[in-house]
């Protein structure tokens, strides 16, 4: 496969993953500011820009209006929604002939239909769209798609996003201390509330949730259970196996990180748990550069913000 596809369709994979998980903190932390009467909303607005790799425009207070206008509607903005649908646009354009129809034209109508403005009473209702429409994207894929190395390639940028995203879910935690977001809210914001209650068989606790969250084997939104699906899709490009170690510096930094959360105990990675969040964090970036300089090694070098790829 020509190595410009080949990153196009991991950038699709990853723009899409990545217009889901922002709408989804930004849905948990705008309504908590709503909620919460004595929470200082620069503050709160300020350390959700910081972990989403965003910084405030201006030495102003930060507002809830700041953040909205920056991370979901702003398309000049690499953190925004509105940039990461854009740029699953535009690498499906650029792999057009690889790419479905169906994904094209699904790709292709939710940019065009991506707000400029949005009004307060519709802020919910455009979080939940972006959702529905990286849900029907990746139905798209999952249904119509051989597993061919195409697949592949789109998969494993998913995964990877994913490890990301729940990661800059976890961390925001301990974003204002005792205002933050509980464990409730944080399962909700994952999908997880349902999965954990038949799981766990009662109300949330930090160690449970947490360890749930980071830990779980089955739960397609925990951060081991993507990377060791991230881990499969990267044997099934690359399927050569070592004698000894791994040579592959994708699967070593991805593994590495695993080890590091399964063996340790949930209560060390409470404690630590915006230093370790953010580690998960630079594993993912160590990896997605270990895949470009092994798959598509002569484009410029991407980061988390400021992708143009």
């Amino acid at each position: 496969m020509l190595s410009r596809i080949a990153e196009s369709l991991f950038w699709i994979g990853r723009y899409i993953e990545r217009s889901d998980g922002t709408a989804r903190i930004l849905e948990v932390h705008l309504q908590l500011l709503l909620e919460d009467p004595w929470i200082d909303e620069d503050t709160a607005c300020r350390s959700l820009l910081g972990v989403m790799g965003s910084q405030p425009t201006s030495g102003e207070p930060v507002t809830r209006r700041d953040v909205l206008n920056q991370l979901a509607v702003d398309r000049t903005n690499p953190s925004s929604i509105a940039y990461s649908l854009q740029a699953a646009r535009e690498n499906a354009r650029r792999a057009r002939e690889i790419v479905s129809s169906e994904l094209w034209e699904t790709l292709n109508t939710t940019y065009s239909r991506v707000p400029r403005r949005l009004h307060d009473e519709k802020v919910h209702e455009f979080f939940g769209w972006v959702r529905s429409r990286s849900a029907l994207a990746v139905g798209i894929t999952e249904s119509s798609v051989s597993r061919d190395e195409a697949w592949q390639f789109l998969t494993l940028g998913r995964w990877i996003e994913r490890t990301d995203m729940t990661a800059r879910m976890l961390a925001t935690r301990s974003l204002t201390e005792a205002s933050g977001p509980s464990w409730t809210t944080i399962l909700r914001s994952c999908g997880a509330h349902e999965a954990y209650v038949r799981t766990y068989r009662g109300m949330p606790s930090a160690s449970n949730a947490a360890e749930f969250l980071l830990l779980d084997r089955l739960f397609p939104r925990s951060v081991t259970y993507s990377i060791h699906r991230a881990e499969d899709c990267m044997r099934a490009i690359e399927p050569a196996a070592d004698r000894v170690g791994y040579s592959n510096a994708v699967l070593r930094a991805l593994g590495r990180m695993r080890a590091e959360l399964e063996y340790r105990p949930v209560s060390e990675l409470l404690a630590e748990l915006p230093d370790q969040m953010e580690r998960v964090q630079m594993v993912t970036r160590e990896a997605s550069e270990a895949i470009r300089a092994r798959f598509f090694p002569t484009h410029a070098e991407p980061s988390w913000i400021g992708e143009t790829s």
